[in-house]
């Protein structure tokens, strides 16, 4: 009975139970540091402890200002790993005539394989992206497509959330029910970024819920109530706000999450390393 039950297991069910759980740093939460010292400022992340990061600046085939194989023995030298990164996937990066990716596109994939990225992540949807039903459900088409092509080279396609995913409506559904419901989760992976969605007054554990097992990657954040920008929160040292953090992250660790990437993008008088010193620290003090 136990091989037979056993043979029910995909390989990719195997592969993901063996995925080991790691801890890293959205590189956006030091976005100044970055575009002022770079390499400073990876030594800095890995003098505090992490041995995780994601990017968020891929422009003209080059992280941070560095080609792929550049940026990655940056890396190596300094114990870093990159699981994933976020590139924002346009309407452009696909040729409806060709039926194919742009070159673009392309170089996307191949340059975060050269980093060793497990996950490529577009952290967006464009608006043009989700005027109708029609045009969202054609693109999440595309979202497969991606994640076939990343598949070639042992990796996936991944999609992280902001706000408007939950707050705006298509059909009488949301564009998070969409894109949830249209993609094949052997091929998009499912960033949950638990903080943006609190500004559409959507809940991370509800959200979790109603999807299980289909958030791999975790933005680990927490809220408190904005004292200035455009919306009503901002993000601020985990264990300080409103978001259950640590629930949240330890649902997630029994239903399969595998990368907790911490994310912190206000400050409110600390800087932001500083910041990212203290949500370390609160993470480990909390098993991760």
């Amino acid at each position: 009975m136990a091989l037979a039950g056993a043979t029910l297991f995909s390989a990719d069910l195997f592969a993901a139970i063996n995925t080991p759980e790691l801890l890293g740093v959205q590189l956006y939460s030091i976005r100044e540091d970055m575009k002022k010292d770079p390499l400073g400022s990876l030594k800095k992340v890995a003098e505090i402890g992490y041995k995780n990061v994601e990017h968020a600046n891929y422009i003209d085939r080059k992280f941070y200002g560095y080609g792929a194989k550049e940026f990655r023995k940056i890396l190596d030298d300094l114990g870093l790993k990159m699981p994933s990164g976020h590139t924002v996937m346009r309407k452009d990066h696909w040729d409806e005539t060709k039926n194919d990716f742009t070159d673009a596109w392309k170089w996307t994939v191949e340059d975060a394989a050269i980093l060793g990225q497990q996950i490529v992540i577009s952290p967006s949807l464009e608006q043009a992206q989700r005027k109708t039903y029609d045009d969202l459900k054609r693109f999440m088409d595309v979202f497969n497509k991606s994640g076939e092509l990343c598949k070639k080279s042992g990796m996936r396609f991944g999609y992280h959330n902001h706000a408007f995913e939950f707050s705006e409506k298509l059909n009488d559904q949301t564009i998070f029910d969409i894109i949830l419901q249209n993609t094949d989760p052997k091929l998009v992976a499912q960033q949950l970024d638990v903080g943006n969605m609190y500004n559409a007054g959507a809940k991370a554990l509800d959200v979790m819920k109603k999807y299980p097992d289909r958030f791999e990657s975790m933005h680990v954040k927490d809220e408190i109530k904005s004292t200035e920008g455009h919306e009503p929160y901002e993000s601020t040292i985990l264990g300080a706000g409103v978001i259950p953090v640590k629930e949240i992250i330890d649902l997630g660790r029994k239903s399969g999450t595998k990368h907790f990437i911490v994310e912190q993008e206000s400050y409110q008088g600390k800087t932001p390393m500083e910041s990212i010193a203290q949500d370390f620290k609160i993470m480990k003090k909390w098993g991760y």
